[in-house]
């Protein structure tokens, strides 16, 4: 059973953002400082990834761990109530996902995908992008980041 009225539950969904979280602003505001320059939500590519880095060919989606249903973390549990709405909808979230990022390879880009929980350990953060991405020869700040 929900714990919250219908009507508030109705205002916190409707406050729910897709673009320009703070988790994708935390990756992103990352990305410039390295010299990464970037395409947000390129409608030329399956799925309008969050972050797309055409020079790189490689495509960023920053999920929601409830939404996108990540398994390892706590929050990409379903909920108690009404599951015959939420399963199916969160299933198809992660079909979705999936079949996104098979047709990105199959054009040979590659996929990152960086969840809200891992937004909190920043450290992690930077070991995780700077593994996917090419450094810059511009970006010295990019060299210094890895030899650190």
């Amino acid at each position: 059973m929900d714990t919250i009225d219908p009507d508030r539950r109705s205002e916190n969904m409707r406050r729910i953002r897709s673009r320009n979280t703070n988790p994708e602003l935390v990756v992103r505001q990352f990305l410039y400082r390295l010299g990464y320059r970037y395409r947000l939500h390129w409608s030329k590519l399956p799925g309008k990834p969050d972050i797309a880095i055409t020079s790189a060919r490689k495509a960023i989606f920053v999920h929601g761990c409830f939404w996108h249903q990540h398994e390892a973390c706590r929050h990409g549990r379903l909920p108690k109530s009404r599951l015959d709405y939420w399963e199916p909808k969160l299933s198809r979230n992660r079909a979705r996902d999936e079949q996104i990022q098979q047709e990105l390879r199959a054009l040979g880009w590659d996929v990152l995908v960086v969840w809200e929980c891992q937004i909190k350990d920043r450290g992690a953060l930077k070991e995780l992008i700077l593994a996917f991405l090419p450094c810059l020869e511009a970006a010295k700040s990019c060299l210094r980041e890895r030899s650190t």
